[in-house]
């Protein structure tokens, strides 16, 4: 029997809307949809996103990928998650895998995909992009990431905070993700270079609930969720700068 072919289907940042046509017709006819399962044990949110498209006679799978950095755990659910997964493989069902933001960047999908083909390496996988927050964020703030010859970085701060310093000695633009644990000492770094006027907070990008913070000067103590990013415009022009203000005042 053929095995059947994991998707990886990327669902944007929040807003339903934000699916592929792709996406949406894939997610609408595949007997098997997994999706990463939230925080103590509620509906996370890619699940949220798609449960209104999905057929009430698919197979919802909610998988736990815990939110530690702890390399043994994490590689226990990633193996744990690809056995589930391939119990509806093997038998030939194709299995959709909704991915939050787009699944080639900074996504729970690419470990268990990889996870998936170190065990039973003849599984096909196709992935099908999508909108990923720099790109939420920068629409809804109506800013550019990049024009001309500008150079963009992007960070995952949590893990890449002491880069900093040295990223802002050469990018125009960047963008800090996972921002929330170490928002008080991007702070002030920003606070040394003179960028927090320049610099722009957005959480839950796209959700009804999404909230943005402009100009950082007098906010040094953010209590942020973890669906949180960071954006600097490190170097911009003014034009730039007023639209933005404009908009988001």
């Amino acid at each position: 029997m053929q095995t059947g072919i994991l998707y990886g289907i990327s669902v944007g940042t929040g807003d339903p809307e934000l699916i592929t046509l792709k996406g949406l017709r894939l997610l609408k006819q595949m007997p098997v949809v997994a999706f990463p399962l939230g925080v103590g044990g509620k509906p996370g949110m890619a699940e949220q996103i798609v449960a209104q498209w999905l057929s009430p006679s698919s197979v919802q799978l909610a998988l736990n990928f815990p939110y530690v950095q702890d390399e043994t755990i994490l590689s226990s659910a990633w193996h744990q998650a690809a056995e589930q997964v391939w119990q509806y493989l093997q038998k030939g069902q194709d299995v959709a895998f909704a991915c939050e933001g787009d699944v080639s960047f900074y996504s729970t999908f690419t470990y268990l995909a990889q996870t998936l083909q170190e065990l039973h390496p003849q599984v096909a996988i196709q992935t099908v992009p999508g909108v990923c927050s720099p790109m939420a964020a920068a629409s809804v703030l109506g800013l550019p990431l990049t024009i001309r010859d500008r150079k963009l970085v992007v960070l995952p701060a949590l893990y890449r905070v002491e880069e900093l310093e040295a990223v802002l000695d050469w990018a125009d633009v960047v963008v800090l993700l996972k921002v929330s644990s170490v928002y008080e000492q991007v702070w002030q770094v920003l606070h040394r270079r003179q960028l927090l006027s320049r610099s722009y907070v957005v959480e839950r990008a796209t959700l009804p609930d999404m909230a943005i913070y402009k100009d950082l000067c007098d906010r040094p103590h953010l209590k942020l969720p973890y669906f949180s990013l960071l954006i600097v415009q490190v170097t911009v022009e003014k034009s730039l700068i007023q639209k933005s203000k404009e908009k988001i005042s």
